[in-house]
């Protein structure tokens, strides 16, 4: 420091340490406070009522209407976090379908994302992903940039419904292939209705060819006709 005079005075070498920690301890609390400061984003999707909700810092602040998947495709139940944005994401799997305020939480494709068939809200309807109105999910989306990565947490349920295995965000990172429509698709026929059920096994498709090779392999037998069976024009046969 310079006195007038052009003089320096010397600042003894405690006093800068001083000083030093005195700064980095004002810095420390200032980042502390951020911290505590820091949004939380909670979002929880039921697959049987079709709602999500969100709260914001464990307060519930939205209740929307969703549709996750159809008939032949499965919304996988998990514990994720969402880890990517893209305001103006076109499907890739579909056709180039917008999915405006996209928000990513699996790594083979699965987001929450708007969607512009607003009637079918409230109903399984998509490919695996979670459909929002468009506006709700400009909200959702605004409230992820504040929050950040890594202060969302989004879980997905399905109550009776809900046969599968829980899967987490990192854990979908090494499933292929990357094709959403195809890595998780489930087709509902194959799972039971309610929890206590067992999964049906997929129905096996009979090679014509195969069946016609091992029938021309069994031996003939001889002096026994089939009994022809009765046809009757209203209704079958009994038993």
């Amino acid at each position: 420091m310079k006195l007038p005079g052009g003089r320096l005075l010397e600042i003894p070498v405690k006093i800068k340490t001083r000083l030093v920690q005195g700064v980095a301890a004002l810095a420390f609390v200032g980042l502390s406070a951020t911290a505590a400061l820091a949004m939380k984003i909670d979002i929880i999707v039921d697959k049987v009522s079709q709602h999500m909700r969100v709260s914001v810092d464990g307060v519930q602040q939205y209740d929307w209407l969703v549709s996750t998947g159809g008939q032949t495709y499965d919304t996988p139940s998990g514990h994720y976090h969402i880890f990517r944005l893209e305001k103006d994401h076109f499907s890739k799997e579909w056709d180039d379908a917008p999915m405006p305020y996209s928000m990513f939480f699996t790594g083979i494709g699965h987001a929450i994302h708007g969607s512009y068939h607003i009637k079918a809200l409230g109903t399984r309807a998509s490919h695996g992903c979670v459909r929002l109105a468009p506006e709700n999910a400009a909200v959702l989306f605004a409230l992820i940039e504040k929050a950040g990565f890594k202060n969302n947490t989004v879980e997905i349920k399905g109550g009776f419904f809900d046969g599968g295995p829980q899967l987490t965000t990192e854990q979908t990172f090494h499933m292929q292939p990357k094709d959403h429509a195809l890595a998780l698709a489930t087709p509902v026929a194959a799972r039971g209705i309610f929890w206590w059920e067992k999964a049906r096994a997929p129905k096996q498709v009979e090679n014509p060819v195969a069946k016609k090779v091992a029938d021309n392999a069994k031996p003939a037998v001889k002096g026994k006709k089939k009994k022809k069976k009765a046809l009757f024009l209203f209704g079958g046969e009994n038993g």
